[in-house]
Protein backbone atom coordinates (compact mmCIF):
# COMPACT_ATOMS: atom_id res chain seq x y z
CA UNK A 1 0.00 0.00 0.00
CA UNK A 2 2.61 2.27 0.99
CA UNK A 3 4.56 1.71 -2.55
CA UNK A 4 0.99 2.01 -4.25
CA UNK A 5 1.09 5.65 -2.88
CA UNK A 6 4.09 6.54 -3.51
CA UNK A 7 3.88 5.32 -7.19
CA UNK A 8 1.53 7.82 -7.42
CA UNK A 9 3.05 10.39 -5.63
CA UNK A 10 5.40 10.13 -8.24
CA UNK A 11 2.94 9.99 -11.14
CA UNK A 12 1.42 13.25 -10.02
CA UNK A 13 4.52 15.47 -9.75
CA UNK A 14 5.77 14.34 -12.93
CA UNK A 15 3.81 16.50 -15.11
CA UNK A 16 4.62 19.57 -12.94
CA UNK A 17 8.06 18.71 -12.99
CA UNK A 18 8.15 18.26 -16.85
CA UNK A 19 6.07 21.39 -17.17
CA UNK A 20 8.67 23.57 -15.25
CA UNK A 21 11.84 21.94 -17.47
CA UNK A 22 9.86 22.45 -20.53
CA UNK A 23 9.35 25.91 -19.56
CA UNK A 24 9.48 28.51 -21.91
CA UNK A 25 9.47 26.32 -24.85
CA UNK A 26 8.59 30.79 -27.44
CA UNK A 27 9.11 33.88 -26.70
CA UNK A 28 8.41 35.84 -23.07
CA UNK A 29 6.67 39.13 -23.02
CA UNK A 30 7.82 41.39 -19.86
CA UNK A 31 5.55 44.19 -19.71
CA UNK A 32 7.36 47.30 -17.71
CA UNK A 33 4.13 50.01 -17.26
CA UNK A 34 6.57 52.58 -17.02
CA UNK A 35 8.12 54.49 -19.80
CA UNK A 36 11.85 53.92 -21.18
CA UNK A 37 14.79 55.14 -18.99
CA UNK A 38 12.82 55.10 -16.00
CA UNK A 39 14.00 53.31 -12.77
CA UNK A 40 10.88 50.45 -13.36
CA UNK A 41 12.44 49.90 -17.08
CA UNK A 42 16.31 49.72 -15.70
CA UNK A 43 14.71 46.92 -13.85
CA UNK A 44 13.00 45.22 -16.07
CA UNK A 45 15.37 45.70 -18.78
CA UNK A 46 17.60 44.01 -16.37
CA UNK A 47 15.88 41.18 -15.18
CA UNK A 48 14.67 40.19 -18.94
CA UNK A 49 18.49 40.12 -19.74
CA UNK A 50 18.97 37.79 -16.89
CA UNK A 51 16.34 35.39 -17.81
CA UNK A 52 17.11 35.33 -20.94
CA UNK A 53 20.33 34.25 -20.24
CA UNK A 54 19.07 31.40 -17.74
CA UNK A 55 16.30 29.96 -19.67
CA UNK A 56 17.22 30.30 -23.22
CA UNK A 57 14.45 31.95 -25.07
CA UNK A 58 14.20 35.95 -25.46
CA UNK A 59 12.52 37.93 -22.86
CA UNK A 60 10.80 40.98 -24.86
CA UNK A 61 10.16 44.52 -22.73
CA UNK A 62 7.18 45.93 -23.78
CA UNK A 63 6.54 49.24 -22.49
CA UNK A 64 3.10 50.09 -21.40
CA UNK A 65 2.40 53.46 -19.48
CA UNK A 66 0.13 55.30 -18.64
CA UNK A 67 -2.56 55.29 -14.84
CA UNK A 68 -0.48 55.03 -12.62
CA UNK A 69 1.07 51.93 -13.97
CA UNK A 70 -2.60 50.44 -14.39
CA UNK A 71 -2.99 50.08 -18.62
CA UNK A 72 0.08 47.59 -18.64
CA UNK A 73 -0.98 45.65 -15.51
CA UNK A 74 -4.59 45.66 -16.58
CA UNK A 75 -3.42 43.99 -19.82
CA UNK A 76 -0.77 41.32 -18.29
CA UNK A 77 -4.33 40.45 -15.77
CA UNK A 78 -5.56 40.28 -18.96
CA UNK A 79 -3.65 37.37 -20.58
CA UNK A 80 -3.23 34.16 -20.90
CA UNK A 81 -2.33 32.99 -17.39
CA UNK A 82 0.68 30.68 -19.11
CA UNK A 83 4.04 32.68 -17.69
CA UNK A 84 4.24 34.12 -21.41
CA UNK A 85 3.34 37.46 -20.02
CA UNK A 86 5.08 38.95 -16.78
CA UNK A 87 4.36 42.25 -14.87
CA UNK A 88 7.04 44.61 -13.60
CA UNK A 89 5.70 47.71 -12.02
CA UNK A 90 5.39 49.11 -8.87
CA UNK A 91 4.27 49.58 -5.61
CA UNK A 92 1.23 51.98 -6.86
CA UNK A 93 0.00 48.67 -8.73
CA UNK A 94 0.28 45.80 -6.31
CA UNK A 95 -0.80 47.79 -3.28
CA UNK A 96 -1.95 51.28 -3.61
CA UNK A 97 -3.94 52.17 -6.53
CA UNK A 98 -6.80 50.12 -5.34
CA UNK A 99 -7.61 52.08 -2.09
CA UNK A 100 -6.61 55.39 -4.47
CA UNK A 101 -8.49 55.11 -7.49
CA UNK A 102 -12.24 55.04 -7.24
CA UNK A 103 -12.47 52.37 -9.81
CA UNK A 104 -10.35 49.84 -11.54
CA UNK A 105 -9.88 47.85 -14.32
CA UNK A 106 -8.92 44.68 -12.46
CA UNK A 107 -8.17 43.54 -8.93
CA UNK A 108 -4.55 43.57 -8.14
CA UNK A 109 -5.17 40.81 -5.61
CA UNK A 110 -7.08 38.09 -7.28
CA UNK A 111 -5.51 38.66 -11.04
CA UNK A 112 -2.60 38.60 -10.50
CA UNK A 113 -0.48 36.27 -9.06
CA UNK A 114 3.57 37.68 -7.20
CA UNK A 115 6.45 35.80 -8.02
CA UNK A 116 9.14 37.86 -6.84
CA UNK A 117 9.93 41.46 -4.64
CA UNK A 118 12.71 42.92 -7.26
CA UNK A 119 13.91 45.71 -5.25
CA UNK A 120 13.40 48.64 -2.84
CA UNK A 121 14.73 52.36 -1.97
CA UNK A 122 14.32 54.67 -0.02
CA UNK A 123 13.69 58.09 -0.42
CA UNK A 124 14.97 61.65 1.11
CA UNK A 125 13.23 64.66 2.68
CA UNK A 126 14.80 67.20 1.28
CA UNK A 127 13.98 71.12 1.82
CA UNK A 128 14.78 74.52 0.31
CA UNK A 129 17.89 76.09 2.15
CA UNK A 130 16.32 79.38 2.04
CA UNK A 131 14.38 77.98 4.97
CA UNK A 132 17.65 77.68 7.16
CA UNK A 133 15.79 74.58 8.83
CA UNK A 134 18.94 72.47 9.21
CA UNK A 135 17.75 69.25 10.34
CA UNK A 136 14.42 67.29 11.12
CA UNK A 137 13.62 68.61 13.70
CA UNK A 138 13.50 72.09 13.15
CA UNK A 139 11.47 71.18 10.71
CA UNK A 140 9.03 69.37 12.28
CA UNK A 141 8.96 72.47 14.80
CA UNK A 142 8.69 74.81 12.50
CA UNK A 143 5.86 73.25 10.53
CA UNK A 144 3.74 72.93 13.11
CA UNK A 145 4.09 76.53 14.14
CA UNK A 146 3.43 77.61 11.13
CA UNK A 147 0.33 75.20 9.80
CA UNK A 148 -0.44 75.59 6.39
CA UNK A 149 2.64 78.08 5.68
CA UNK A 150 5.26 75.41 3.70
CA UNK A 151 4.01 73.73 0.80
CA UNK A 152 5.47 70.18 -0.44
CA UNK A 153 5.54 68.60 -4.18
CA UNK A 154 5.34 65.72 -5.49
CA UNK A 155 5.43 63.50 -8.53
CA UNK A 156 1.18 63.11 -8.35
CA UNK A 157 -1.78 61.96 -6.26
CA UNK A 158 -0.92 58.33 -4.88
CA UNK A 159 2.86 58.42 -5.64
CA UNK A 160 5.60 57.38 -3.10
CA UNK A 161 6.32 61.18 -3.03
CA UNK A 162 2.96 62.29 -1.88
CA UNK A 163 2.00 59.46 0.35
CA UNK A 164 5.32 59.62 2.62
CA UNK A 165 4.45 63.09 3.07
CA UNK A 166 0.92 62.67 4.26
CA UNK A 167 2.22 59.84 6.77
CA UNK A 168 4.44 62.16 8.37
CA UNK A 169 1.76 64.46 8.58
CA UNK A 170 -0.74 61.81 10.22
CA UNK A 171 2.09 60.57 12.45
CA UNK A 172 3.98 64.08 13.36
CA UNK A 173 1.02 66.03 13.36
CA UNK A 174 2.42 68.71 10.84
CA UNK A 175 0.64 71.11 8.16
CA UNK A 176 1.55 71.30 4.57
CA UNK A 177 -0.12 72.14 1.37
CA UNK A 178 0.55 69.13 -1.44
CA UNK A 179 1.05 70.59 -4.78
CA UNK A 180 0.78 67.73 -7.30
CA UNK A 181 2.98 67.93 -10.36
CA UNK A 182 2.74 65.27 -13.66
CA UNK A 183 6.17 63.72 -13.01
CA UNK A 184 9.64 64.42 -11.45
CA UNK A 185 11.32 67.15 -13.44
CA UNK A 186 8.25 69.79 -13.02
CA UNK A 187 8.92 69.15 -9.33
CA UNK A 188 12.54 69.64 -9.10
CA UNK A 189 12.49 72.54 -11.69
CA UNK A 190 9.67 74.96 -8.82
CA UNK A 191 11.47 73.62 -5.77
CA UNK A 192 14.68 75.04 -7.28
CA UNK A 193 13.11 78.35 -8.20
CA UNK A 194 11.53 78.32 -4.36
CA UNK A 195 7.42 77.57 -5.57
CA UNK A 196 7.44 75.04 -3.14
CA UNK A 197 9.57 74.39 -0.13
CA UNK A 198 10.15 70.78 0.31
CA UNK A 199 9.93 67.21 -1.16
CA UNK A 200 10.54 63.25 -0.47
CA UNK A 201 12.25 61.66 -3.23
CA UNK A 202 14.10 59.16 -4.53
CA UNK A 203 17.92 59.76 -2.89
CA UNK A 204 19.44 60.01 -6.81
CA UNK A 205 17.33 62.34 -8.19
CA UNK A 206 18.13 65.16 -5.13
CA UNK A 207 21.68 64.18 -4.04
CA UNK A 208 23.54 66.30 -6.73
CA UNK A 209 21.50 68.98 -5.51
CA UNK A 210 22.32 68.12 -2.19
CA UNK A 211 25.77 68.25 -2.63
CA UNK A 212 25.32 71.74 -4.34
CA UNK A 213 23.61 72.98 -1.45
CA UNK A 214 20.87 73.82 -3.78
CA UNK A 215 18.75 71.75 -1.47
CA UNK A 216 19.02 70.67 2.03
CA UNK A 217 18.78 67.11 2.74
CA UNK A 218 17.34 66.31 6.43
CA UNK A 219 16.34 62.40 6.46
CA UNK A 220 16.31 58.81 4.57
CA UNK A 221 12.52 57.05 4.99
CA UNK A 222 14.49 53.85 5.91
CA UNK A 223 15.64 51.95 8.82
CA UNK A 224 19.60 52.81 7.98
CA UNK A 225 21.84 55.06 6.64
CA UNK A 226 21.81 55.30 2.47
CA UNK A 227 25.13 54.28 1.19
CA UNK A 228 24.22 57.36 -1.46
CA UNK A 229 24.34 60.02 1.13
CA UNK A 230 25.95 58.40 4.24
CA UNK A 231 25.52 61.94 6.33
CA UNK A 232 21.84 62.39 5.97
CA UNK A 233 20.39 60.18 8.97
CA UNK A 234 17.36 57.99 8.63
CA UNK A 235 14.14 58.10 10.22
CA UNK A 236 14.61 55.41 12.60
CA UNK A 237 17.86 57.00 13.98
CA UNK A 238 15.62 59.99 14.47
CA UNK A 239 12.91 58.09 16.59
CA UNK A 240 10.43 57.67 13.84
CA UNK A 241 11.09 54.16 12.17
CA UNK A 242 7.34 53.96 11.57
CA UNK A 243 8.16 56.32 8.99
CA UNK A 244 10.06 53.36 6.84
CA UNK A 245 8.62 54.10 3.07
CA UNK A 246 9.99 52.70 0.20
CA UNK A 247 9.33 52.78 -3.16
CA UNK A 248 9.51 49.25 -4.91
CA UNK A 249 9.10 47.22 -7.92
CA UNK A 250 8.15 43.85 -8.30
CA UNK A 251 7.38 41.06 -10.65
CA UNK A 252 3.92 39.54 -11.32
CA UNK A 253 2.19 36.94 -13.64
CA UNK A 254 -1.30 36.60 -14.30
CA UNK A 255 -3.04 34.88 -11.77
CA UNK A 256 -3.78 31.15 -12.66
CA UNK A 257 0.05 30.36 -13.97
CA UNK A 258 0.81 27.31 -13.20
CA UNK A 259 2.76 27.05 -9.97
CA UNK A 260 6.15 25.09 -11.56
CA UNK A 261 6.33 28.06 -13.69
CA UNK A 262 6.08 30.55 -11.19
CA UNK A 263 8.53 29.04 -8.97
CA UNK A 264 11.05 28.37 -11.92
CA UNK A 265 10.90 32.50 -12.27
CA UNK A 266 11.32 33.12 -9.12
CA UNK A 267 14.25 31.16 -8.48
CA UNK A 268 15.68 31.85 -11.99
CA UNK A 269 14.67 35.84 -11.07
CA UNK A 270 16.52 35.33 -7.78
CA UNK A 271 19.61 34.31 -9.07
CA UNK A 272 19.93 36.63 -11.96
CA UNK A 273 18.84 39.74 -9.37
CA UNK A 274 21.70 39.06 -6.97
CA UNK A 275 24.42 39.17 -9.64
CA UNK A 276 27.03 41.80 -8.28
CA UNK A 277 26.58 43.73 -11.80
CA UNK A 278 22.91 44.03 -11.76
CA UNK A 279 23.48 44.91 -7.77
CA UNK A 280 25.84 47.73 -9.11
CA UNK A 281 23.48 48.82 -11.78
CA UNK A 282 20.54 49.17 -9.60
CA UNK A 283 22.15 50.98 -6.29
CA UNK A 284 23.74 53.71 -8.66
CA UNK A 285 20.05 54.13 -8.73
CA UNK A 286 19.03 54.31 -5.25
CA UNK A 287 17.78 51.14 -5.31
CA UNK A 288 18.99 47.68 -2.91
CA UNK A 289 18.01 44.14 -4.36
CA UNK A 290 15.73 42.10 -3.04
CA UNK A 291 14.78 39.34 -4.91
CA UNK A 292 12.90 36.65 -2.96
CA UNK A 293 10.33 34.09 -3.08
CA UNK A 294 6.66 34.20 -4.44
CA UNK A 295 5.22 33.96 -0.62
CA UNK A 296 7.83 36.64 0.56
CA UNK A 297 6.74 39.13 -1.95
CA UNK A 298 2.66 38.06 -1.18
CA UNK A 299 3.16 38.96 2.69
CA UNK A 300 5.05 42.14 1.70
CA UNK A 301 2.13 43.36 -0.94
CA UNK A 302 -0.48 42.45 2.27
CA UNK A 303 1.75 44.54 4.60
CA UNK A 304 1.81 47.65 2.22
CA UNK A 305 -1.77 47.78 1.08
CA UNK A 306 -2.69 47.77 4.21
CA UNK A 307 0.32 50.81 5.42
CA UNK A 308 -1.42 52.75 2.70
CA UNK A 309 -4.26 52.08 2.27
CA UNK A 310 -5.05 53.48 6.06
CA UNK A 311 -2.49 56.79 4.73
CA UNK A 312 -4.91 57.27 2.30
CA UNK A 313 -7.84 56.64 3.53
CA UNK A 314 -7.15 59.47 6.45
CA UNK A 315 -5.67 61.91 3.90
CA UNK A 316 -8.55 61.73 2.04
CA UNK A 317 -6.68 61.31 -1.33
CA UNK A 318 -8.71 59.98 -4.10
CA UNK A 319 -8.11 59.72 -8.12
CA UNK A 320 -11.15 59.75 -10.55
Amino acid sequence: MRMLKLLLLVAMALPAVALAQAYPAKPVKVVVTFPPGSTPDIVGRALATRLQEALGQPFVVENRAGAGGNIGADAVAKAAPDGYTLLVSTNGVYSINKSLYKSMPFDPDKDLAPVSLLATAPQMLVVSPALKLTDFKHFLDYTRSNPGKLSYGSVGAGSASHLTMELLKNDAGVSIVHIPYKGFPPAVTDMLGGSIHAMFAIVPGVLPHVKAGKMTGLAVTALKRSELAPDVPSVAELGYPQLESLAWIGLGVPAGTPAPVIERLSAETTRGMRAPEVRNLLGKAGFDVVAGSPQEFARWIRAESQKWGRVIKASGAAVD
